[in-house]
Parts: C-alpha cells; structure tokens; sequence
C-alpha cells in the first residue's frame, strides 16, 4: 500500500540558515531550537506568541534540559552549560579538543537521563565524526566512529533500539541497547533512496515509529519498527532538518528547515526555506526527557560494545 502524504504548514518566518534541533519542554511551555550557521539559539512560546532569540559564541548544534532546571548545549567546541538569564555559555567538556576541524552535531537524551550525541566534520568531506555517551556519572565514552556526519540518535518507547544516522551515506541505523547503555548488533533500519535527499534528523512517536527529516528530500517521513514507510509530510522548502512533538498533547509536530547551500535561484524559489513549520500528527511523540549528569570528567573513553 503507498504511503500516505500529507502537508505541513508554516508557523513562523525564521530564516534559519540552518534550522536544526527542535525540543519541545513542557516546563517552558515552550520550543527551543537552533540556528547553527547563524550562531542563534531560539525559543518559541506559541501559547504566548512570543519569540527570543540568544547569540552564541560559536556554531551551535543543540539544547537540551537539564534536571535542575538549567539546559546543556552542544557548540563546536563542545558541551556548553546555557543560562538564559544572562545569555552565557559556560564550557563544560570537549569530547574532540585535537579535531579542530570537527563540530558536535546532533543529540537526545537518552531515557536514563545521559546525552547521546555525535559530532560531524564540519567541511563534510572526512569520516572523522563519532557517536558519544555522557553518562550520568560524568564520563564521556566513544561509542561509534566513521562517520563524515552524524545525526538523529533517538530511542524507541522502551529504550531496547536506539537509531543514530550516518546521513552522506544515506543510512539510519537500529542497535539492540542494553539497560546499561551498551549497544550491539548494529544494522540497517532505513537506507533512504537516492531521489529522496539524505536523512537528517529522527525522532520517534509512542508507537515506536521513526520520523526521519530528508535534507534535499523536502518532506519529514514516517517509518513503522520494521521500517516500513507509512507517511510522508511535504514542505515547501528542500532542506528538511528534524522534527520534534509538542504541545498538550505532544501532536503538534515542528519541523526545522535551512538555507544554506542554495544557490540564488533556488533560495529565491524557496523563498520560506530556513522557516519553521508544523503539522499535526495522529500519534503524540514521547516526552522530553531531562538531562541528570555530573559534570564531566576530562578525557574520553572508548567502548567496544558496538558490532
């Protein structure tokens, strides 16, 4: 049976260069996205139609809660504690301080309240990227590495597949997690054809299916457990970034867009690409989950449970 199609709709002009990271937090009533090539951190309170907008220091990939109210970010540098009061950023831990060419990208919080998160090469042309854990005592471990740029870690409802994306290829992955942590039996869960663009970032709804962002694919699709394709959401712009679930009810779904690297003619025939948009979906996404670690620890370890 083909897969359903239907159309998201605008929701405010941004004109993100490159639109990314969307968290709904129910504490702030609020969502939180980035801007990394403009270096912009957002909020957006729709119950209040307001919008705030903080500048960082340096290419910004993601925000995320923190248990005592605060919110860790991911910055080229690394892993940045952010205060809104005052718009500082405050250096927490640099997984890769000898790869000055690399940049932390995407990232959740995992349902144990740790961060898994991966870094990328920012030229986009080296497989120097890896997937990262920090754990909640404050170590930051390697799990997975070979990637030119990583995206979309994401976590079924019950926390035994966690999917990360290796997007120039073209692939999402599934891994088996252990109540540790610890992954095993890596494989395809989703290889995305060439027609379609590159899958970006994922999220997962409380049925267990996967939404995965197509950059150049100008839709957000829908993938069962089994990775069967059930939905595909249009947008009116190319490059599609991630979704996240919001609202009450966690069914108003916002989707991210960007820009950068269009060439005139296609921005001017793209002209709300970098905007947020959003739809409804039938299925709430699951709630954010708020990160509970120590600080990290100087030093990076490697595991060997991946295969």
């Amino acid at each position: 049976m083909p897969a359903a199609v239907t159309q998201a709709h605008p929701v405010m002009a941004i004109g993100a260069a490159l639109g990314e990271g969307p968290v709904w937090l129910a504490r702030d009533r609020a969502l939180w996205f980035v801007d990394v090539a403009g270096r912009r951190l957002h909020r957006y309170q729709p119950d209040r139609a307001e919008h705030r907008v903080w500048t960082a220091p340096e290419k910004i990939s993601f925000i995320v809660p923190t248990h005592d109210g605060g919110y860790m970010a991911g910055l080229k540098s690394g892993l940045h504690r952010f205060d809104p009061d005052n718009g500082s950023f405050t250096h927490v831990a640099a997984p890769e301080p000898h790869l000055k060419e690399n940049r932390l990208n995407d990232a959740c919080v995992g349902p144990c309240g740790d961060l898994w998160f991966g870094s990328m090469h920012d030229a986009m042309t080296e497989p120097s990227g890896a997937l990262y854990r920090l754990h909640r005592d404050g170590r930051i471990m390697q799990l997975d590495s070979g990637y030119i740029v990583t995206n979309g870690p994401a976590f079924s409802p019950d926390a035994a597949t966690f999917y990360h994306t290796d997007s120039t290829r073209r692939l999402v992955h599934a891994f088996d997690c252990a109540a540790d942590g610890a992954l095993s039996n890596k494989r395809v869960f989703v290889e995305i054809e060439t027609a379609a663009g590159y899958p970006d970032g994922t999220t997962v709804d409380a049925d267990g299916c996967v939404w995965v962002a197509l950059w150049d694919g100008w839709a957000v699709r829908r993938y069962s457990p089994r990775g069967e394709l059930l939905l595909s959401v249009q947008l009116p712009c190319a490059r599609v970034t991630k979704i996240a679930f919001g609202g009450q009810d966690h069914c108003t779904a916002y989707v991210t867009t960007a820009w950068e690297g269009l060439s005139s003619a296609e921005r001017e025939a793209q002209p709300l690409a970098g905007d947020l948009f959003g739809f409804r979906a039938a299925v709430p996404g699951l709630p954010q989950v708020t990160l509970n670690v120590a600080p990290a620890r100087a030093g990076v370890g490697h595991s060997t449970g991946v295969s």
